[in-house]
């Protein structure tokens, strides 16, 4: 069976198509009914599997990022280590990824460019960094001119400016070239958002970049295996149809809250900066 990804790749490329984020949702339902059908036809659930994940949502965000920092204990204790959360919600998981590994936290900014006139539709994303990704097949689809996208894009820079001043203030994204680098957000479902933020940060050059989430649809963590240097989701349900079902409490992070688990960070940061130079004399 083609797979839910694929089947709305063709059919986005080969079909006038506004609303492609609803095609991907309704096709991974479609799949998701499938495979529950072949589990009930086999009736040997040591031969299909098991037709519903018996795993419990997460608490929160910080109990998602706990267990997702469990994953990713191998990264720890070096300093060329970088972790990057996906605001708004990626940041409260990647806080805690960052503080079980010892690795400072940044943001990483993603706005995607929408087609004028149908923004649901995206030509493209700008990501932290000047990083400009653009969608070929729909630029061409649409015969859409330079100037036109360079007037969104003058746009959504604003917006993305906005962000990473009331973010990070006036400190410079930090370097990510020759950094391991760990971009997070709290869940995987078509993976759009994320796929922009890998194309924008591989021009920035890192030496290894991990995505990592706490959950994520199984055919889009699929995807990620061939996009990043390594994928770590670290659960992958059967019955997945949206991030928010993972979670007790799935409240909308705020930007006053990221802003407050940045400082966090980088107060724990000088903290164990102070310890390891009092340890050195």
């Amino acid at each position: 069976m083609m797979s839910a990804a694929r089947a709305a790749f063709v059919l986005c490329r080969y079909v006038h198509v506004i609303r492609c984020s609803i095609i991907v949702f309704l096709l991974q339902r479609i799949s998701r009914s499938a495979r529950q059908r072949r589990h009930s036809d086999c009736g040997l659930e040591s031969l299909c599997g098991p037709t519903v994940n018996t795993e419990h949502p997460f608490r929160d965000r910080t109990e998602a990022g706990q267990e997702l920092a469990h994953r990713l204990e191998q990264h720890g204790g070096r300093d060329d280590v970088l972790v990057l959360g996906l605001p708004r919600g990626g940041v409260p998981v990647a806080f805690e990824v960052a503080r079980r590994l010892g690795a400072p936290l940044d943001v990483f900014i993603v706005r995607k460019l929408g087609v004028p006139g149908h923004q649901e539709l995206a030509m493209g994303a700008i990501a932290s960094g000047g990083v400009q990704v653009l969608n070929e097949r729909v630029l061409d689809a649409l015969h859409l001119d330079q100037s036109s996208i360079d007037r969104v894009a003058r746009l959504e820079l604003k917006e993305l400016s906005r962000g990473e001043r009331q973010y990070r203030g006036n400190k410079p994204m930090p370097d990510v070239r020759g950094k391991i680098v760990i971009l997070i957000d709290d869940g995987l479902a078509t993976g759009a958002t994320m796929a922009a933020a890998v194309q924008g940060l591989r021009k920035l050059q890192p030496a290894k970049l991990v995505v990592a989430v706490p959950v994520g649809a199984p055919e889009t963590c699929d995807q990620f295996r061939h996009l990043a240097d390594e994928i770590v989701c670290a659960r992958e349900p059967a019955d997945f149809a949206a991030v928010r079902e993972w979670y007790e409490n799935f409240q909308q992070t705020s930007d006053a809250e990221v802003h407050e688990l940045l400082q966090q960070s980088r107060n724990l940061r000088s903290e164990k900066d102070r310890i390891d130079q009092n340890k050195r004399r």
